[in-house]
């Protein structure tokens, strides 16, 4: 592969496989900064990847349209996973070993994230991921980040939520995947220490239709004042729809993972109610003007929607700001040697992004905390801010 060419690969059996190329075509031009990446922008887990792969090639192309960084072109590498952890590992090695990637901005999942670790780590390279999963920098991982919050802090919000209307008894309901365990693991940890009991814990597997027998033995435990769903992707919808359908009163919590359009559009009706932890960014309209982040939040919305014609996700900002991490962590270190750059993210400080205001450093790679979220609910068929 060529770099400096615009190109799509040919459609592989076990995923399609993109590379989208941006450079300068003057020869006198320098190398370009290579950003590798690869997303599940087709399969399960779309709704993650497809905005974040358009977010990265609008922003790289805007980054070049203004004079590159550092006096160079960014050129994107990118792959579609699927989501599969199987998918990555062969496109991550291809990234670090063939187009030698100078950054990786990768991982829709959190499974596809964890599978390409062994070899960032073996290779040395910086690797920020948009994986959910408190597990991706916790414990830290020397050349690990991630942009998205973490289940952790999305079930302290969901809890401080619960507590403030007089709840203490949760139904949980989990799939099957990285981030699903992970959420569960961290109700379950976070319970007692929040005042909260778990009183009904049920799991759905990979690719289930149906979770109405889950959800009707949790709606008829006894004691049970709550439902929660951790899990992400089309089950979010499914669950919302099936417990309209059972005809559940209960307040209906679920996760980040669910913060976009397509989660109330598919669930038709039955997320009204639902109440969810999410970044800025989904209900940036209703931001007052002196919150810090209407200004770049409502700068991304603006271009994303007028740029790809759909709505804006949490997702598509979680991209947008590992970019411009990683943007501002080259252009401090002024090269692209990966150690330089790598101490250059960790002194990331106060970084206003669309999705949070990131506080990195050695001992941490995420450099979010709970006050980044805020809680909306769904009136209406749209996202209504509640604090």
């Amino acid at each position: 592969m060529k770099p400096g060419l615009f190109r799509h690969l040919t459609i592989a059996a076990a995923a399609i496989t993109m590379a989208v190329g941006v450079s300068n075509s003057d020869a006198k031009a320098a190398d370009p900064i290579k950003i590798g990446s690869f997303l599940a922008v087709t399969g399960g887990a779309s709704f993650l990847g497809d905005p974040e792969k358009k977010t990265l090639e609008m922003y790289v192309n805007k980054i070049n349209a203004d004079g590159g960084v550092i006096g160079r072109k960014l050129e994107l590498i990118l792959y579609d996973d699927q989501g599969n952890p199987a998918n990555t590992v062969p496109f991550v090695k291809r990234l670090i070993n063939d187009d030698k990637v100078d950054i990786l901005l990768a991982g829709s999942t959190t499974g596809s994230t964890m599978a390409a670790i062994p070899f960032v780590e073996k290779a040395g390279i910086p690797f920020i991921s948009f994986g959910g999963a408190g597990v991706i920098t916790s414990p830290v991982k020397k050349w690990v980040f991630k942009t998205p919050h973490t289940d952790t802090l999305a079930v302290q919000k969901i809890f401080t939520d619960m507590k403030a209307r007089g709840i203490s008894k949760v139904g949980l309901l989990s799939g099957s995947g990285g981030f699903d365990k992970s959420c569960r693991k961290q109700v379950q940890t976070l319970a007692p220490g929040s005042g909260m009991t778990v009183v009904a814990d049920e799991t759905h597997g990979k690719g289930d239709t149906d979770m109405t027998p889950q959800i009707t033995k949790i709606k008829g435990t006894a004691g049970v004042q709550a439902f929660m769903y951790c899990g992400f992707g089309a089950a979010t919808s499914i669950v919302a729809k099936n417990y309209k359908q059972l005809g559940a009163s209960m307040p209906h919590y679920q996760t980040h993972g669910s913060a976009s359009k397509s989660f109330i559009k598919n669930a038709e009706g039955g997320a009204e109610g639902v109440r969810l932890p999410a970044a800025a960014l989904v209900v940036v309209d209703a931001l007052p003007a002196s919150h810090p982040q209407k200004k770049v939040a409502g700068a991304y919305k603006a271009m994303y929607e007028s740029k790809t014609g759909d709505s804006i996700s949490s997702f598509g900002g979680h991209a947008y700001d590992g970019l411009m991490i990683a943007v501002e962590a080259i252009k401090r270190a002024g090269s692209t040697d990966k150690a330089k750059v790598l101490a250059e993210i960790e002194k990331t400080s106060n970084f206003i992004g669309a999705d949070g205001i990131y506080n990195l450093s050695a001992s941490d790679h995420l450099g979010l905390d709970e006050a980044s979220f805020v809680m909306v609910e769904v009136r209406n068929g749209d996202w209504k801010m509640l604090k």
